[in-house]
């Protein structure tokens, strides 16, 4: 590469959240998936499991294009210390709210910028505190049937209607509980070299 020519820019997800935000930037930029085993190490705690496969999943497609700049994110509901994913199921999904009506959780949400040419790699966490509203069995199911929300993590979707599973959110990051914090995705970006306000 010329010291003129842009990096690539690449999203290792090919969560729709997660794409739709990262347009929020109007840079140009390709999805790849990732290959990574998702699974937690053994008394992993959700902070420390969310930065492990956010860069694992920035570097699994960083290997194969060693000249881009690749990010990868990965978020996981934290109640008191236990990471809850993504559900999967619906009766997974009921189970996963019902754990959490009423509590604070707090939604573990990393992102990783790498590039394997300059060697660049920095990794950033954004908490989010969200506390739930202490929901009926018929209001949990009225959700999920409404949203479907098996593949985000613990089962809220606040983008949709999952707002109205909240009484609060303390965060200094808007976008991260909906999968990619792009406050620090500039910082990161920028930091690797690619420019987001061009003239």
């Amino acid at each position: 590469m010329t010291e003129n020519t842009p990096r690539k820019l690449i999203l290792a997800s090919t969560s729709v959240y997660r794409r739709q935000l990262l347009e929020r930037l109007r840079l140009p930029f390709e999805v790849v998936a990732s290959h990574v085993d998702e699974t937690p190490l053994p008394q992993e705690p959700p902070e420390l499991l969310a930065c492990r496969l956010a860069l694992a999943k920035a570097n699994s497609v960083a290997a194969n294009n060693p000249q881009s700049v690749v990010i990868g994110s990965d978020q996981v509901a934290d109640l008191q210390g236990v990471a809850l994913g993504k559900p999967g199921t619906h009766e997974r999904a009921v189970a996963q709210l019902q754990t959490m009506r009423g509590e604070l959780v707090i939604f573990q949400t990393a992102v990783s910028v790498v590039c394997h040419a300059t060697g660049f790699a920095q990794t950033a966490l954004a908490q989010v505190k969200v506390q739930f509203r202490n929901l009926t069995d018929r209001q949990i199911e009225a959700y999920l049937l409404a949203e479907t929300p098996y593949d985000c993590a613990g089962s809220a979707k606040s983008e949709g209607l999952g707002i109205a599973l909240l009484e609060r959110i303390d965060n200094d990051d808007p976008t991260a509980l909906v999968g990619l914090p792009l406050i620090r995705t500039c910082q990161m970006i920028e930091a690797a070299g690619i420019q987001v306000l061009r003239a």
